[in-house]
Protein backbone atom coordinates (compact mmCIF):
# COMPACT_ATOMS: atom_id res chain seq x y z
CA UNK A 1 0.00 0.00 0.00
CA UNK A 2 2.69 2.30 0.62
CA UNK A 3 4.34 2.06 -2.64
CA UNK A 4 0.94 2.77 -4.32
CA UNK A 5 0.87 5.73 -2.29
CA UNK A 6 4.48 6.83 -3.37
CA UNK A 7 3.88 6.10 -6.63
CA UNK A 8 0.27 8.59 -6.86
CA UNK A 9 2.12 11.25 -5.14
CA UNK A 10 4.81 10.89 -7.61
CA UNK A 11 2.27 11.36 -10.26
CA UNK A 12 0.40 14.10 -8.42
CA UNK A 13 3.97 15.82 -8.30
CA UNK A 14 4.75 15.63 -11.96
CA UNK A 15 1.53 16.97 -12.65
CA UNK A 16 1.99 19.73 -10.51
CA UNK A 17 5.21 20.69 -12.09
CA UNK A 18 3.79 20.38 -15.69
CA UNK A 19 1.47 22.93 -14.34
CA UNK A 20 4.05 25.02 -13.11
CA UNK A 21 5.94 25.04 -16.16
CA UNK A 22 3.26 25.88 -18.37
CA UNK A 23 2.17 28.49 -16.35
CA UNK A 24 5.65 29.65 -16.08
CA UNK A 25 5.55 29.68 -20.37
CA UNK A 26 2.59 31.52 -20.85
CA UNK A 27 2.69 34.14 -18.25
CA UNK A 28 6.88 35.29 -19.09
CA UNK A 29 6.00 34.65 -23.05
CA UNK A 30 2.93 35.68 -23.66
CA UNK A 31 0.77 34.79 -26.74
CA UNK A 32 1.28 38.22 -28.30
CA UNK A 33 4.89 38.00 -28.49
CA UNK A 34 4.38 34.26 -30.41
CA UNK A 35 2.97 35.86 -33.94
CA UNK A 36 6.28 36.60 -34.90
CA UNK A 37 7.13 33.05 -35.25
CA UNK A 38 7.58 31.24 -38.63
CA UNK A 39 4.66 29.78 -39.84
CA UNK A 40 4.66 25.56 -40.13
CA UNK A 41 6.74 24.45 -42.99
CA UNK A 42 3.67 23.44 -44.56
CA UNK A 43 1.67 26.61 -44.69
CA UNK A 44 0.87 27.53 -48.07
CA UNK A 45 2.46 30.94 -49.60
CA UNK A 46 -0.95 32.57 -49.46
CA UNK A 47 -0.99 32.20 -45.63
CA UNK A 48 2.55 34.32 -45.78
CA UNK A 49 1.16 37.18 -48.11
CA UNK A 50 0.02 40.40 -45.84
CA UNK A 51 -3.37 41.82 -46.33
CA UNK A 52 -3.34 45.30 -48.48
CA UNK A 53 -6.26 47.81 -48.54
CA UNK A 54 -7.31 48.64 -52.45
CA UNK A 55 -7.58 51.90 -52.69
CA UNK A 56 -11.26 53.17 -53.43
CA UNK A 57 -12.17 56.74 -55.16
CA UNK A 58 -14.14 58.17 -53.07
CA UNK A 59 -13.80 61.89 -54.37
CA UNK A 60 -11.58 64.03 -56.48
CA UNK A 61 -9.47 67.03 -54.80
CA UNK A 62 -7.74 69.64 -56.94
CA UNK A 63 -4.55 72.09 -55.96
CA UNK A 64 -5.51 75.16 -56.85
CA UNK A 65 -2.67 78.21 -57.46
CA UNK A 66 -3.30 81.10 -55.20
CA UNK A 67 -1.91 83.87 -57.44
CA UNK A 68 -3.46 82.30 -61.05
CA UNK A 69 -6.56 80.30 -59.64
CA UNK A 70 -5.58 77.87 -62.04
CA UNK A 71 -5.52 74.02 -61.07
CA UNK A 72 -1.81 72.75 -60.44
CA UNK A 73 -2.95 69.27 -60.33
CA UNK A 74 -5.86 67.03 -59.21
CA UNK A 75 -5.92 63.48 -57.85
CA UNK A 76 -8.01 61.30 -57.03
CA UNK A 77 -8.62 60.79 -53.07
CA UNK A 78 -10.24 58.24 -50.76
CA UNK A 79 -12.00 60.11 -47.31
CA UNK A 80 -10.79 59.13 -44.02
CA UNK A 81 -13.64 61.00 -42.07
CA UNK A 82 -14.74 58.35 -38.99
CA UNK A 83 -12.53 57.72 -36.08
CA UNK A 84 -11.98 54.34 -37.59
CA UNK A 85 -10.61 55.49 -41.14
CA UNK A 86 -8.39 58.28 -39.31
CA UNK A 87 -6.87 55.84 -37.34
CA UNK A 88 -6.32 53.11 -39.70
CA UNK A 89 -5.42 55.46 -42.72
CA UNK A 90 -3.04 54.60 -45.28
CA UNK A 91 -1.31 51.95 -43.18
CA UNK A 92 -0.49 48.75 -44.69
CA UNK A 93 -0.16 49.72 -48.23
CA UNK A 94 2.61 49.43 -50.18
CA UNK A 95 2.19 51.41 -53.48
CA UNK A 96 0.58 54.45 -54.20
CA UNK A 97 0.67 56.87 -57.27
CA UNK A 98 0.64 60.69 -58.06
CA UNK A 99 -2.81 60.82 -58.70
CA UNK A 100 -4.36 58.97 -55.35
CA UNK A 101 -4.49 60.52 -52.35
CA UNK A 102 -6.29 59.89 -48.85
CA UNK A 103 -8.23 63.41 -47.28
CA UNK A 104 -8.57 62.93 -43.46
CA UNK A 105 -11.51 65.09 -41.98
CA UNK A 106 -10.55 66.26 -38.40
CA UNK A 107 -13.57 67.19 -37.14
CA UNK A 108 -11.50 70.86 -35.69
CA UNK A 109 -9.22 72.21 -36.72
CA UNK A 110 -6.02 72.37 -34.19
CA UNK A 111 -2.42 71.41 -34.16
CA UNK A 112 -2.35 67.79 -35.76
CA UNK A 113 0.34 64.97 -35.73
CA UNK A 114 0.66 61.64 -37.73
CA UNK A 115 2.87 59.06 -37.86
CA UNK A 116 3.62 56.56 -40.13
CA UNK A 117 3.93 53.27 -38.11
CA UNK A 118 2.85 50.35 -40.34
CA UNK A 119 2.55 52.54 -43.24
CA UNK A 120 5.20 51.03 -46.02
CA UNK A 121 5.57 53.58 -48.62
CA UNK A 122 7.07 57.53 -47.99
CA UNK A 123 4.11 60.01 -47.79
CA UNK A 124 4.13 63.73 -47.75
CA UNK A 125 1.26 64.46 -45.24
CA UNK A 126 -0.19 68.26 -45.85
CA UNK A 127 -1.80 69.97 -43.21
CA UNK A 128 -5.00 72.34 -44.49
CA UNK A 129 -7.10 74.21 -42.62
CA UNK A 130 -10.64 75.33 -42.83
CA UNK A 131 -10.39 77.93 -45.48
CA UNK A 132 -8.46 75.35 -47.82
CA UNK A 133 -5.36 76.62 -47.55
CA UNK A 134 -2.15 74.40 -46.66
CA UNK A 135 -0.52 75.13 -43.27
CA UNK A 136 2.81 72.90 -43.26
CA UNK A 137 4.23 69.93 -45.34
CA UNK A 138 5.59 66.94 -43.47
CA UNK A 139 7.69 65.50 -47.01
CA UNK A 140 9.07 62.53 -47.41
CA UNK A 141 7.70 60.81 -44.12
CA UNK A 142 9.93 57.94 -43.47
CA UNK A 143 7.77 54.64 -43.82
CA UNK A 144 7.37 52.69 -40.85
CA UNK A 145 8.57 55.66 -38.36
CA UNK A 146 6.84 55.91 -34.75
CA UNK A 147 8.52 59.69 -35.11
CA UNK A 148 5.36 62.44 -34.49
CA UNK A 149 4.77 64.38 -37.83
CA UNK A 150 3.25 67.54 -36.38
CA UNK A 151 1.44 70.78 -38.42
CA UNK A 152 3.22 74.08 -37.90
CA UNK A 153 -0.13 75.88 -36.95
CA UNK A 154 -4.21 74.60 -37.07
CA UNK A 155 -5.41 71.81 -39.46
CA UNK A 156 -8.90 70.51 -40.20
CA UNK A 157 -7.78 68.29 -42.67
CA UNK A 158 -4.96 66.02 -43.46
CA UNK A 159 -4.13 65.14 -46.99
CA UNK A 160 -1.52 62.08 -47.50
CA UNK A 161 0.09 61.87 -51.14
CA UNK A 162 3.11 60.14 -52.24
CA UNK A 163 6.24 60.98 -50.85
CA UNK A 164 7.50 63.93 -53.09
CA UNK A 165 4.46 65.22 -54.56
CA UNK A 166 4.33 68.26 -52.99
CA UNK A 167 7.80 69.26 -55.06
CA UNK A 168 7.41 67.34 -57.72
CA UNK A 169 4.14 70.03 -57.98
CA UNK A 170 4.84 72.87 -56.62
CA UNK A 171 2.45 72.78 -53.43
CA UNK A 172 3.59 74.55 -50.59
CA UNK A 173 2.57 76.73 -47.50
CA UNK A 174 -0.40 78.77 -49.03
CA UNK A 175 -1.85 76.62 -51.88
CA UNK A 176 -5.51 76.10 -51.73
CA UNK A 177 -7.38 72.44 -52.28
CA UNK A 178 -10.82 72.20 -53.09
CA UNK A 179 -12.55 68.67 -53.35
CA UNK A 180 -15.86 67.00 -53.84
CA UNK A 181 -17.03 63.50 -53.33
CA UNK A 182 -18.48 61.59 -55.78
Amino acid sequence: MSKQKSNSRRIIAIILLAVLVLWIVFTVFPTENRRSEKPASGSSPAAKKAYEPKFKKEGELFFIDTNSADTIKSIDIEFADSPEKIQYGMMYRKTMNDNMGMLFLMGEERRQSFWMKNTYVSLDIIYVNSKGEVVSIQKNAEPLSEKSLPSEGPASMVLEVRGGFSDTYGIGKGTKITFNRN
